[in-house]
């Protein structure tokens, strides 16, 4: 399979049945430490609970279909990876939202931030997505989504100033709020899950 440089707003088809998600970027000096993350949606773009939301302090989702595999440095760059299996995703799974946060910074303050998809079997890169940002604190990178019957990813490049519980909370996520006078969580801190109502 042939990679291929995505431009904002661009699609490919996914033919890979399983993915190893990327996030890389230039560490120094200054430079936030970034953190990835996946929401796991349905067709109606929420989660069905807060088990649907994969990032480092929920690292597996139930149905082993995303798990958060961490950080590694090599080569002056710096990865955290996701791992999606699409055969494992449920029914009711359409989308699967593949998302950033910032940490002691903006993005606007992290250089080469960019997106790769790579076969997981046969560690091919599927497609590439260089990203450009400002003030924000929290990126939908990408999203592969359900199209009839097949997978496809779409470079997304939207930006949240709320950060990653602001990002979470749109899609349906219970973020817990701190207590007056409590140390403020982590940028990813998210509410036990609970079960659907």
């Amino acid at each position: 399979m042939t990679a291929r440089s995505l431009r904002k707003g661009a699609n490919v088809p996914v033919d890979a049945a399983a993915l190893r998600v990327e996030l890389v970027w230039s560490p120094g000096p200054g430079v936030p430490d970034v953190d990835a993350s996946a929401l796991l949606l349905t067709s109606a773009g929420r989660v069905r609970d807060d088990g649907d939301f994969v990032f480092y302090n929920q690292p597996r989702h139930a149905s082993g279909a995303v798990a958060h595999l961490g950080k590694q440095c090599a080569d002056g760059l710096t990865s955290d990876t996701l791992a999606v299996d699409l055969r494992s995703l449920g029914p009711e799974v359409e989308r699967v939202a593949l998302c950033a946060s910032a940490d002691g910074g903006t993005f606007g303050h992290v250089p080469g931030l960019s997106l790769r998809l790579l076969d997981a079997a046969s560690g091919g890169e599927v497609a590439r997505f260089e990203m450009t940002a400002g003030t924000e604190t929290a990126f939908i990178s990408g999203e592969l989504y359900l199209r009839q019957g097949r997978w496809k990813f779409r470079a997304v490049g939207q930006g949240y100033a709320a950060g990653l519980a602001g990002l979470a909370t749109e899609f349906g996520i219970t973020v817990d709020e701190p207590s007056p006078g409590s140390a403020p969580p982590s940028p990813a801190a998210s509410a036990a899950p609970v079960p659907p109502a």
